[in-house]
């Protein structure tokens, strides 16, 4: 946006001292002078050296095996599909924080009683978590200043649902274990999650995702609250710590429900 400035003639006999004083003002910015400190100066052959601590945006899901945050983005332009198979622990604390990023959460479940806390404490209605029937969660209207994680609790062999991934709308599914339809999930997902299984579901998982034998063999050896999550570029273990409020509403993590 350009300025302009305009040009006023002063009255005769201002410009002696009077205009001198004002100048004087603008110079010293109207009062008393601020602070002085020396510039920060960077030599050029140092800026390589210029780190900053960015991550993702998104949910903090746990920290990973350095210590460091582990960030899910769950609000993207784009479909995204998530195959979680584990506890219902898990899922409620990712439903919890991805309500407390501003999404809004819709919850598709036939164990309604077992999300009624989590719902009571984001509080219901469309700026907060909604709870459906399996096959009856309605179109959610995602947008970029609304997005949505739509969060499908539909035991082992949840059917396809009516409401798909889609530009700001994630979509979750939870699997207690591995069962017939879980390959085919697997396959479509963008991100899978695993904590812990049995050595032959874990076997099975390294056949369809393609995981190194050491690491599908550490997956009966989870601990409670460790997910392995798996991309396919990309694997990191991630231990998921609750805060104080989480334990009080969810307690402690578990795996099995």
């Amino acid at each position: 946006m350009a300025m302009t400035t305009s040009t006023r003639t002063s009255p005769a006999g201002a410009d002696g001292a009077q205009g001198t004083g004002f100048a004087e003002r603008l110079r010293t910015g109207f009062g008393l002078l601020g602070p002085r400190h020396s510039r920060h100066a960077l030599p050029v052959e140092q800026v390589d050296a210029l780190s900053l601590p960015i991550g993702d945006d998104g949910v903090v899901v746990g920290v990973n095996a350095e210590g460091q945050p582990a960030v899910l983005g769950v609000n993207r332009p784009t479909p995204y599909d998530i195959v979680l198979i584990g506890g219902l622990w898990t899922a409620q604390v990712l439903a919890l924080r991805a309500a407390a990023t501003g999404a809004r959460v819709a919850v598709e479940t036939g164990r309604a009683q077992q999300w009624a806390q989590v719902v009571q404490a984001v509080g219901g209605g469309q700026s907060g978590m909604t709870v459906h029937d399996v096959g009856r969660v309605p179109p959610q209207g995602a947008s970029a200043g609304g997005p949505v994680l739509v969060i499908r609790d539909c035991g082992m062999r949840p059917p396809r649902g009516r409401v798909a991934s889609a530009p700001w709308q994630s979509v979750l599914t939870l699997l207690p274990y591995l069962s017939p339809v879980a390959p085919r999930l697997i396959r479509q997902a963008r991100l899978v999650g695993v904590q812990r299984v049995s050595p032959d579901e874990a076997a099975e998982i390294g056949r369809v995702t393609g995981l190194p034998r050491a690491e599908y063999e550490s997956l009966p050896t989870l601990a409670d609250g460790v997910t392995l999550w798996c991309t396919e570029r990309d694997r990191q273990y991630v231990m998921t710590q609750p805060t104080d409020a989480e334990i009080g509403l969810l307690g402690t993590a578990r795996r099995m429900d």
